[in-house]
């Protein structure tokens, strides 16, 4: 696991390179940009950990006194290579070919020509790289100066680490691009610490972990880093996706690919409402991020489909509709918990009464689906300044299972839903986007159950007040003299545990800060006795200084008006 020190490292070369490559973008647009500088990339790094592994093999070989046309025959021998899960790469694609012809006119198409014979060599790749950079028409001079940028990135060495480098870029640059392209950026990222805290309150330690709108695949990579953190391995979680857009299926197989990750995202893109890729899935972890009431979801081609169990959605908002999805794909209860699901959603879809929505919403709270709300503050997105929220749904909140020492599903309560409100946490990054702090602290958090010196950041804050109430055993660090009792407790303002007949006496209506109440003020020590008087005495100076202000305005006005 990377220390710190070596996030922090990776993060600023990873900015340092972004500033020099989005100066070579010019009008280019974002949104087209991402594929060029992201596939590039790619091909950087598969082309680095061949080399890496021809060098190793060479060494190996030379060791055994293999020498002439004999050595040079094994050093392109493709199963040494993919043995050991390294892409073979083929000598037109490997990329000192690439940058030695970066000055040719026609460099665009010898790149597509390069990742064409990738994909033709590396089945598991085929139709999932981007390949029109000729089309695209990019200045030749400005392919070279990209070309040439990226060819300064490392990526030999330690295969492990390269890709733990990597994949930290890739990861930033898709975070820039998202912001650069503004709301468009949301059809392919969540947030890091939004998908943080997701994988922190689920806990994905084995088992199927599926996201219907994958996009470029955040909410798998974050599930394989919580397996290793905790001991696991990331062949624990099988990982099942499906996205609709051809160019963003392309990054999450990229992503995956990248961190060596294994995934089957359907072998095209495709509508989950329309065409669902895994109709016989049931997941025991589902994490999303649906695109936010989306109107033209075909709903009136769905009228009748097997998901809507609860109520039919109405057509013009598929909210509903995301959500029945999500419990239809959950594993039943099984005696470990059932399947959990947790996902982003706009907050009309805590009170909203229209189309049925109400009714679909009653339905689910009686059949105590609901295991958790949390409010969100403004600011967290890039496709939208305003506040969402966070449904954590359970199929049973009793179950559980204890294997290997690993807390899975510890319960909850039944018949109860736990609310957070935490609306007034985050800190704005910059002007328009806010972050929850302990999710961009790289990846020390997760080695403990978010580790000791950050249970105070917003996000160990939700995920403790989750845990405690699910009855989740203290970690093994928690010290009780310094950190209080390990124990849930309603705290006004935060947190409130509600039972289904509170929640009904409230038309089923979610939102947080209906039930958790007022902050508690603390007590300044002023007896009431002499702060009234001195409250009094304040306001009649406020009082007396607006009449004052009153006066001058007045004749000010009146020197005005004659002139």
């Amino acid at each position: 696991m990377a220390n710190d020190t070596t996030n922090n490292s990776d993060l600023a070369y990873a900015d340092t390179l972004w500033k020099s490559a989005d100066t070579l973008r010019g009008q280019i647009d974002a949104a087209e940009y991402k594929h060029v500088v992201l596939g590039l990339l790619f091909l950087k790094y598969v082309s680095d950990s061949f080399e890496s592994r021809r060098a190793e093999l060479k060494a190996e070989l030379e060791a055994d006194n293999i020498k002439g046309d004999q050595l040079e025959s094994l050093l392109e021998n493709r199963d040494e290579y993919t043995a050991e899960r390294v892409f073979w790469v083929p000598p037109e694609s490997r990329w000192l070919n690439l940058q030695n012809q970066a000055t040719r006119a026609d460099i665009s198409t010898l790149i597509d020509d390069a990742i064409l014979a990738v994909e033709r060599d590396n089945p598991t790749l085929k139709g999932k790289l981007p390949r029109d950079y000729a089309r695209r028409g990019i200045e030749p001079v400005k392919m070279k100066g990209l070309i040439d940028l990226i060819a300064d990135i490392g990526f030999k060495g330690d295969r492990d680490k390269a890709r733990d480098t990597l994949g930290r870029v890739y990861e930033y640059f898709l975070g820039k691009f998202a912001q650069a392209e503004g709301k468009l950026g949301g059809e392919f990222y969540t947030p890091r610490c939004i998908v943080r805290l997701m994988v922190e309150m689920l806990e994905p330690y084995e088992g199927r972990v599926y996201d219907p709108c994958c996009g470029s695949a955040g909410m798998f990579v974050q599930s394989e880093r919580f397996v290793e953190a905790h001991g696991g391995q990331r062949t624990d979680i099988s990982i099942f996706g499906q996205e609709s857009n051809p160019t963003t299926w392309r990054l999450a197989h990229m992503n995956l690919a990248i961190r060596g990750i294994e995934a089957n995202l359907g072998s095209q893109p495709a509508d989950t409402f329309l065409r669902n890729l895994h109709p016989d899935l049931k997941a025991d972890y589902i994490l999303a991020n649906p695109p936010f009431n989306v109107s033209d979801w075909s709903g009136k081609l769905l009228q009748d489909d097997v998901r809507w169990r609860y109520g039919t959605p109405p057509t013009g908002n598929a909210n509903y509709a995301w959500i029945q999805h999500f419990i239809h794909h959950l594993a039943p209860p099984n005696g470990h918990g059932g399947g959990v699901a947790g996902f982003v959603m706009a907050n009309g879809s805590l009170s909203s009464g229209s189309g049925g929505e109400g009714d679909i919403r009653q339905r689910m709270v009686e059949a105590d689906l609901v295991d958790c709300i949390v409010a969100l503050p403004a600011q967290l997105f890039y496709t939208t300044g305003i506040p969402v929220c966070l449904w954590f749904l359970t199929r049973d909140k009793t179950g559980k299972n204890l294997k290997n020492g690993c807390p899975h599903r510890e319960g909850g309560r039944a018949g109860e839903t736990l609310f957070i409100d935490a609306r007034k946490f985050g800190t704005l990054q910059e002007r328009t986007l806010r972050v929850l702090t302990g999710g961009d602290d790289g990846e020390t958090l997760l080695a403990d159950g978010m580790g000791d010196p950050n249970h105070d950041s917003d996000i160990g804050r939700i995920v403790y007040a989750f845990r405690q109430w699910r009855g989740e055993p203290a970690p093994e660090w928690w010290d009780e003299k310094k950190h209080g009792e390990w124990a849930y407790r309603d705290i006004p303002g935060f947190c409130k545990a509600v039972n289904t007949e509170q929640i009904k006496k409230h038309d089923c209506v979610l939102t947080p800060g209906r039930y958790v109440g007022a902050e508690e003020q603390e007590d300044d020590g002023e007896p009431f006795a002499e702060k009234y008087p001195r409250l009094l005495a304040d306001l009649e100076k406020c009082f007396a200084e607006g009449e004052r202000l009153t006066a001058t305005v007045r004749e000010r006005l009146a020197s005005v008006a004659r002139g």
